[in-house]
C-alpha cells in the first residue's frame, strides 16, 4: 500500500512536471507575440504570470524533498526525483528567460520596430517545441528522443547568429536603431538560452533512462 501511494505521488510529480514545462512554452511564445504585435498589455501578462510559475516549480521542489526526506526511493525512483528537481529548476530559469523578453517589449514601446521579425518568432517556435518534446521524451523515458531534442539546439544557435548579424548591419548604417537592436539582440540571446536550457533537460532524460550523464551542449567550435 505504501508503495502504491509512493508511485502515484511519483507520476504526479512528473505530469506535474510536464505541465510546468507546457506553461514555460505557452510563456515563450505569448512573450515574443507581444514583441511582435507590439502588444505591451500581453507583455505584462506574461511578465506577472511567471510568478506562478515559480510558484509552481518551489512546490515541485518542496515535494520532491520531502519524499526524499520520507521515503526510501530506490535507485531507478531516486533518479527520477532527482531529474524531476533539476528539470523544474531549468524551467523555472526558461520562464524567466520568457518574462525577460516580455519586459524588452515595455522597454521599447511604441517605437516601430526597426526591422520585421522573422527569425525570432522562428527561434520561439523551436524553442517551444524543444520544451515540449523533451518533457514528452522525459514521459516516455526515451534517450534517443532526448539527443534528437538536444541536436535542435543547433538551429536556435543558428538563428541567433543570424539574428545578431543583421543587427549590427542596422546599428553600423543607422546609430539611432542602436537601443532598439540591442534589446532585440537581448530577446534573441533569451531565446537562445531556453533552448540551451532544454539540452540541460535532455541530459536527466538520458540520466534517469540509462543511469550515465551525457553532455549534449558541447561548447561551440
Amino acid at each position: 500500500m505504501v508503495r502504491e501511494s509512493f508511485a502515484r505521488e511519483l507520476r504526479s510529480l512528473e505530469e506535474d512536471v510536464v505541465a510546468l514545462g507546457e506553461a514555460v512554452a505557452e510563456a515563450t511564445l505569448r512573450a515574443v507575440d507581444a514583441l511582435r504585435r507590439q502588444d505591451q498589455g500581453a507583455a505584462r501578462r506574461v511578465d506577472e504570470d511567471d510568478e506562478a510559475i515559480n510558484r509552481r516549480w518551489l512546490e515541485l521542489e518542496e515535494r520532491c524533498l520531502e519524499i526524499l526526506a520520507t521515503q526510501q526511493p530506490t535507485a531507478g525512483d531516486l533518479r527520477v526525483l532527482v531529474a524531476i528537481l533539476h528539470i523544474a529548476t531549468d524551467l523555472e530559469r526558461m520562464g524567466d528567460h520568457a518574462a525577460g523578453v516580455a519586459r524588452l517589449v515595455l522597454r521599447i514601446g511604441d517605437e516601430p520596430l526597426i526591422k520585421p521579425l522573422i527569425d525570432i518568432p522562428r527561434m520561439a517556435e523551436l524553442a517551444a517545441g524543444m520544451v515540449r518534446e523533451a518533457l514528452q521524451a522525459f514521459r516516455a523515458r526515451d534517450p534517443a528522443r532526448a539527443r534528437a531534442v538536444a541536436s535542435r539546439d543547433d538551429e536556435v544557435d543558428a538563428l541567433h547568429d543570424q539574428v545578431h548579424r543583421e543587427l549590427f548591419l542596422l546599428m553600423i548604417e543607422n546609430p539611432r536603431t542602436i537601443t532598439q537592436a540591442t534589446y532585440l539582440m537581448w530577446a534573441s540571446h533569451g531565446l537562445e538560452r531556453i533552448a540551451d536550457l532544454v539540452t540541460n533537460v535532455c541530459e536527466r532524460v538520458v540520466f534517469v533512462a540509462t543511469g550515465q550523464l551525457e553532455d549534449l551542449n558541447p561548447p561551440r567550435g
